[in-house]
């Protein structure tokens, strides 16, 4: 067993014997390491001032992706290779090509954004050497500019791509430096504490199940999108806490006849390919979850394990038929994911009991869709969203499952819209019906993301929406496979 949390930091190799569940990233590099080019924001992953890269080993391939560092614990840094802004160079020492191409075309007024800026268009320039508007747009889905305006940004983008120089960047030539370091690494389990607050690491998932047997109440952190925000937010105690973002045998993504099996590690990011693949009607729908920092990190086990009744997976997951399979010491069982959700705060999950996988069936014809509505196009909390399922022979609809969130206290199915529709013509007056029936379903909330008149309408006109896009596209049918 391991009692130091080793990575690297820019060009630095860090080890500490003693650190806290809930100390962030964000502080150990602007209070301990005085780099104070990373920026502190809103603390809660939503303004991309933070930015930062993070490196890590992903099947043998060393990887880098923009994350958030103000909801980043250190303890999550284990194995990693931390980038900020201050390890940014050209080829002379002088400005990197991002540096040099925000500069160029004024991206910059009072300054403060800017670094996290630079840092998320450095991971886009580095992944994708000549990005068209569509991926400048989703890599600065996660950066707020408060007084330059995107326009020169998105400029600077295209400009740094047209420079080029990837093959001489730093990162490029250190990488097999920093892959063998981060491969010289031990296999092995990882505590480390301040006083009473504790932080753990599994080796693998055989050992986060004994892990949890052994601490039934300890909280496990994935991606930390939302954990994170119970520490800098509701300054929670969430020691002891189990961190579960490196294990690879969480990672695993895996397609056999008539079924995806996701690991509960996989990020959003990771399985956005798959999303592509399989599921293009929902793509829009992934790309609205969080920024592009927030979907580097965030899992989508960790999405459907919190339980959160505006989840934005658990529509999709619910809609497509999902299952997932609970795993503790004592052995593993499978579950519907609509079963998982009991009520408010509360899932079907034992104490030492941790969400392994998801399987997503991969069978049939069907018109798949995928909604949600929130104040800001991206990069913000869903007021209400809708998954719908359907399959039909062109006159009749055989089935049909739509799930919602932000509706109700948990993620749940439109029984009385699902009924609606069933066994009926295929017809606008069919999801005319289902409109109304939907009413039956939920009765909604009202709160800061929208009222429950808003809410039913928006429920309501989801329907409506699926009929306008699907009617007279029988092209848009489908197997999925």
């Amino acid at each position: 067993m391991g009692s130091e949390l080793r990575f690297l930091l820019n060009d630095t190799e860090i080890r500490l014997t003693e650190a806290g569940s809930r100390d962030t990233l964000l502080d150990f590099l602007r209070l301990n390491r005085r780099l104070t080019g990373t920026k502190e924001g809103c603390a809660e992953g939503d303004c991309g001032a933070c930015t930062v890269l993070v490196g890590r080993l992903h099947h043998g391939h060393l990887h880098y992706e923009p994350i958030n560092a103000c909801i980043r614990f250190v303890a999550s840094c284990h194995g990693c290779h931390i980038v900020t802004i201050e390890h940014l160079r050209g080829p002379q020492g002088g400005l990197h090509p991002v540096q040099a191409a925000m500069v160029e075309h004024h991206g910059s007024q009072c300054g403060f954004c800017t670094p996290g800026f630079v840092m998320a268009l450095y991971g886009l320039w580095m992944q994708n050497p000549r990005p068209d508007m569509g991926a400048i747009e989703t890599a600065l889905q996660g950066n707020l500019c408060r007084c330059t305006g995107y326009e020169p940004i998105v400029k600077a983008a295209f400009a740094a791509g047209e420079a080029g120089g990837q093959h001489m960047d730093a990162l490029a030539v250190e990488r097999d430096r920093v892959t063998a370091w981060l491969s010289a690494l031990p296999h092995e389990r990882v505590e480390i504490a301040r006083g009473e607050d504790r932080a753990i690491l599994p080796k693998d998932a055989a050992d986060l199940a004994q892990v949890l047997a052994e601490n039934p109440k300890a909280t496990i952190v994935a991606g930390a999108t939302d954990v994170g925000l119970w520490v800098t937010k509701f300054l929670k105690d969430i020691s002891p806490a189990v961190f579960i973002g490196h294990l690879a045998d969480l990672k695993r993504i895996e397609i056999t006849p008539g079924q995806i099996t996701i690991g509960a590690g996989v990020t959003y990011t990771e399985f956005e390919p798959f999303i592509l693949a399989h599921f293009p009607e929902a793509l829009d729908y992934w790309r609205r979850i969080g920024g592009w920092q927030v979907r580097n990190a965030g899992t989508i086990g960790g999405n459907v394990a919190n339980g959160s009744p505006i989840g934005e997976t658990p529509p999709l997951l619910i809609a497509l038929g999902a299952t997932m399979t609970l795993r503790s010491a004592t052995g593993t069982r499978d579950l519907p994911v609509e079963d998982y959700f009991v009520a408010y705060g509360k899932q079907d999950r034992l104490p030492g009991e941790f969400v392994e996988a998801i399987h997503v069936p991969l069978k049939g014809e069907a018109l798949i869709a995928a909604y949600k509505v929130s104040k800001r196009l991206h990069a913000d909390i869903t007021a209400s969203a809708a998954a719908f399922r359907v399959e039909t022979d062109g006159a009749t609809i055989i089935d049909a499952r739509v799930a919602f969130g932000g509706m109700a206290a948990t993620p749940k199915r439109a029984a009385h819209a699902e009924a609606a529709l069933r066994g009926k013509p295929f017809a606008a007056e069919t999801f005319e019906a289902a409109a109304k029936a939907v009413a039956n379903d939920f009765q909604p909330l009202s709160d800061w993301r929208a009222s429950a008149e808003y809410r039913q309408q928006l429920a309501a006109n989801f329907f409506r929406r699926f009929w306008l896009e699907q009617s007279g596209a029988e092209h848009r049918l489908r197997r999925v496979e």
